[in-house]
């Protein structure tokens, strides 16, 4: 069993991790449990905030880490709210503040102006000082809803419409979100990586 830390405090996003990798010989803990304090998100990609990440959590823990670092990108918002996804409305907006700011800056745009995409940016670094960390990207492609539809998922899913399934992604069951999504995207990239690595 392999263990690796995953460096996020994102309860949902650890949960959509673990379900994703319940079949595989693969231990995921959370860097809470190594009391790993989550490293300042300075950079101006979602590659960069990865790293970073990936880079904090595998130093403290001494264990192989996994990082993302996702977001919301609007075509109408010029890739907006981008790497600020999580704090668009502050730095302790909840989901629905950032909801609800995300609706009010498309005020007036119709239906081909709310397209959008998720975007996920998975690292992988064997220790902190791995040269050649795994890097995978996954995208997910939608529109902004006008008001929030559905209870599942996290983040902007309850907005993100998904066209192949005509419903937001947070009416979606998890198993289908997960297939679909742009971290299982990510995830699954990682782990056919890691394999050609082993």
């Amino acid at each position: 069993m392999k263990r690796i830390v995953l460096a996020s405090g994102n309860a949902g996003k650890a949960r959509e991790i673990s379900e994703i990798l319940a079949n595989y010989r693969i231990e995921v803990l959370p860097q809470s449990a190594f009391n790993v304090i989550e490293v300042e998100e300075t950079g101006l990609t979602f590659v960069e905030n990865a790293l970073l990440k990936a880079r904090n959590a595998a130093t403290h823990s001494g264990l192989p880490a996994i990082a993302d670092d996702s977001g919301l990108e609007v075509d109408a918002l010029h890739g907006a709210p981008g790497i600020y996804s999580a704090r668009y409305a502050g730095d302790d907006a909840s989901d629905s503040d950032n909801i609800a700011k995300l609706l009010a800056a498309l005020t007036g745009a119709e239906g081909a102006q709310r397209t959008a995409r998720f975007q996920c940016l998975m690292v992988y670094m064997e220790h902190a000082n791995d040269p050649t960390p795994i890097i995978c990207q996954g995208t997910w492609e939608g529109r902004i809803l006008f008001e929030p539809r559905g209870t599942q998922g996290f983040g902007y899913d309850p907005v993100f419409f998904v066209r192949t399934h005509n419903c937001s992604a947070a009416e979606l069951p998890p198993v289908v979100k997960n297939n679909l999504s742009h971290r299982g995207q990510a995830l699954r990239q990682l782990l056919t990586a890691l394999g050609a690595r082993q």
